[in-house]
């Protein structure tokens, strides 16, 4: 839900102004300041120009998630911004960070190629999680898409797979909750349609 917490946030992470937002939006300038003031509220039409302005459409790809393979972050070679960024079609919470599926134990629900929008911090307890597909990293560092099964003991869980044995008695360090699932396919439409509307407005400034 798009509201003035997120129009704040957008303009300070970007470095962009209320000036060209408000123009972006073809409203006059004070119109910014009342809707972050709350003195008015966001038409169903300015939505999408505050969206693209402000890039809250976009989440960073931090790696690889393992569905069959095997991730390890300590070898896996990602930069503090990420390997990449995903273009949604909808605003989504700057606490949410995305991976990209690797491996086929998760088909057909997950397949390689996949990208899955979790949480950035664990905001649940392990137990409220048992039955749940999540993203998730072990205390040993390796990181997994799996579902998170009851183990023998209260620290302990089995992590189980659709198409592959699954791993049993580990600890986890971190969960990610999944809010967004976005097929292969879709990511490739995504793309190409950023890439499309980033050549005309490359264009349109000759």
């Amino acid at each position: 839900m798009l509201d003035a917490a997120m129009i704040e946030r957008g303009l300070e992470r970007t470095g962009k102004s209320k000036g060209g937002l408000a123009q972006a939006m073809g409203v006059r300038a004070s119109a910014i300041s009342e809707i972050l003031s709350g003195l008015r509220q966001i038409k169903a039409s300015e939505i999408a120009p505050i969206v693209e302005y402000l890039e809250l459409n976009r989440v960073p790809i931090m790696g690889r998630i393992g569905a069959g393979a095997l991730i390890e972050p300590d070898i896996e070679q990602i930069p503090p911004e990420g390997i990449g960024e995903v273009e949604l079609p909808f605003p989504l919470s700057e606490e949410t960070i995305a991976f990209e599926v690797t491996g086929d134990s998760m088909l057909p629900k997950y397949e390689s190629g996949d990208v899955i929008v979790v949480y950035r911090e664990q905001r649940h307890p392990l137990s409220t999680f048992y039955g749940e597909e999540a993203a998730v990293r072990l205390k040993t560092g390796e990181r997994y898409l799996k579902t998170i099964e009851r183990g023998k003991a209260p620290s302990m869980v089995n992590l189980a797979s659709f198409n592959a044995k699954p791993i049993n008695g580990v600890k986890l360090d971190w969960i990610g909750e999944i809010c967004v699932t976005l097929p292969r396919a879709q990511i490739e439409r995504l793309r190409g349609k950023a890439g499309s509307r980033a050549r005309k407005a490359k264009a349109a400034k000759k």
